[in-house]
Formats: structure tokens, sequence, C-alpha cells
């Protein structure tokens, strides 16, 4: 069934939204989940917290890219669940390396003036990651978006793990440079 299908459901508030959301993107969503996660039953959990927060969230929105909407859904849960279940003890693993990465050059948001700034910055990344060529703005979203590994990211660009690392780094480095000159202080 086509996306505007399924929002058509979600529109008529028939429970057929669910089950083919439930169809069209779980694969999907779980991958999402299970890369912050790497726990099934949390995984599995954030996957059915989407279908409800859809099923909340339309009407009285209509996405325009139901995936992107719904992945977004399930990485916020599972970012959520991983903040949650890690408050006492930071653990280690790719969530904590990928966030630890990404500190060096992107401020977190704490104050209310911060919150407010982290619109302005998400509108400076997306611009950013326009600027990069097509396989260094997907590197560079696997891993900080999907949150994968760097051996999964080299295995699915047929890239040495090195090179991986490389491009991050300097990718980095860029968003770094063009935050910097945007007048974000890190």
């Amino acid at each position: 069934m086509k996306d505007t299908q399924i929002l058509d459901l979600y529109w008529a508030r028939k429970e057929q939204a669910i089950t083919e959301t439930q169809q069209a993107y779980e694969g999907y969503c779980y991958s999402i989940a299970w890369h912050i996660l790497y726990d099934r039953e949390d995984s599995d959990e954030c996957v059915n917290d989407t279908w409800l927060r859809a099923w909340n969230a339309i009407p009285p929105k209509r996405p325009g890219k139901l995936s992107l909407f719904l992945g977004t859904i399930t990485r916020n849960l599972a970012l959520d669940r991983w903040k949650k279940r890690h408050t006492v003890k930071r653990g280690g693993g790719e969530m904590t390396v990928a966030l630890d990465e990404l500190a060096e050059c992107v401020p977190a948001a704490v104050s209310t003036e911060d919150v407010v700034e982290a619109a302005e910055l998400e509108r400076l990344l997306n611009v950013f990651l326009r600027t990069l060529s097509r396989r260094d703005c997907d590197i560079f979203l696997r891993r900080y978006w999907y949150v994968e590994e760097y051996g999964e990211i080299a295995n699915r660009f047929g890239m040495n793990l090195n090179t991986v690392k490389t491009s991050l780094f300097r990718t980095r480095a860029k968003l770094k440079g063009y935050l910097e000159k945007e007048g974000i202080t890190l």
C-alpha cells in the first residue's frame, strides 16, 4: 500500500492504518531502534510505541514523507529509552561513542535559550548535509542518525574501516568549521 493511502486511513481514523504501517515499516523502524538500544525487547517496545504515536499525531499532522516521520518517532523513543537506561551509569557501546564524537562539534541544548537555538542548529545541519557528497552524507547519517558501527558502514559501502573513520573525522571537522562560521559557539 502506498504512503498516501496509509495516511488516508489515518485521517479516516481506520485501525487498518496501523496494520498497513506495521507491514510497510516494521523492519525499518526496528533497525533504527536496534542500532540505538541493542536490546530486542526495548526495540520491539519502541516500534510498537511508534505506531501509537503515529496514530495520535495523524491527524492533525500530515507528514510529507511517512518513512521519515516514523523513523524520527522511533529514533526519539529509542533515544529516550537509552537515556533512561543510562541515567545512573554511563554504559559503553556505540551510542555513547557516537554521541561523544559529535559532542566535539555540536553543542548540547540545556537551557530554554539553547532549545530555541537547537531549531536553528537543526536547520544549519540540514544545510550542511546538502553540501556533502552523497557518499559522505550517507556515511555521516549512518553513523550519527542510525548509530551504525564503523564496521557496518564499511561493509555497506564496500570501504576500508579506516576510510570510514577518516571520512567521519573530516566531515566532523567540516561541520565544526561550518557551524563556527555560522556563529554557533562550541
